[in-house]
């Protein structure tokens, strides 16, 4: 085992993003994580039992190595809820682009690869999360759209900021990362904030 300082789990958790990374993702088993991180097959499974276990893992550690927290800083310390949401946009939009290649690997695994499945479910799970407490602080300031409850907004912001979306936008019609933001901000103020 190489002497480079990282504890095996970190090891671990390392090639297998680096598989993803890489296109990867589908055809990457426990043993080609071993393999890549220099370890036993047995290693990997004392640490990781399922390889769902090991790809929920791998998301949570890019979003610790990607500093997360300190992204979301601004739109948790947010008085407002427009300036909530607007930070919340601004963090979660531009996160994407660096997590997008283990996203793209698991969403392409996802249909045939039900650990694949779990993993992407509880990382967007947890952006969910973050648009509902933006959505909530819309509430508490009284500007939620009239006719939105707070689920059916949460649901429009949650689909706005869809990774697919990103996709679309960016790759596809060639936006660059700040029109992608700007726009995202503007277009969730449109949908959930009342007027006037």
């Amino acid at each position: 085992m190489p002497d480079d300082g990282m504890s095996t789990r970190e090891r671990i958790l390392r090639a297998c993003w680096t598989l993803l990374e890489k296109g990867q993702g589908a055809k990457t088993r426990m043993s080609d994580i071993a393999r890549a991180s220099g370890v036993s097959r047995q290693a990997v499974y004392l640490h990781f039992s399922t390889r769902a276990e090991l790809l929920i893992a791998v998301t949570r550690f890019v979003d610790a190595e990607s500093d997360i927290d300190a992204r979301l800083a601004a739109s948790r310390a947010a008085m407002s809820g427009p300036e909530r949401l607007d930070a919340f946009i601004d963090a979660w939009g531009n996160y994407i682009p660096v997590v997008h290649p283990v996203c793209r690997a698991l969403l392409d695994m996802a249909p045939a690869d039900e650990a694949a499945k779990l993993a992407w479910d509880d990382r967007m799970s947890a952006l969910r999360e973050g648009c509902m407490a933006a959505v909530t602080a819309l509430k508490t300031d009284g500007i939620l759209r009239d006719g939105l409850d707070e689920a059916a907004a949460t649901d429009l912001l949650w689909t706005l900021l869809s990774v697919r979306n990103w996709e679309s936008l960016v790759e596809d019609c060639h936006w660059t990362q700040a029109r992608y933001v700007e726009a995202m901000k503007r277009l969730a103020r449109q949908a959930l904030m009342r007027t006037g």
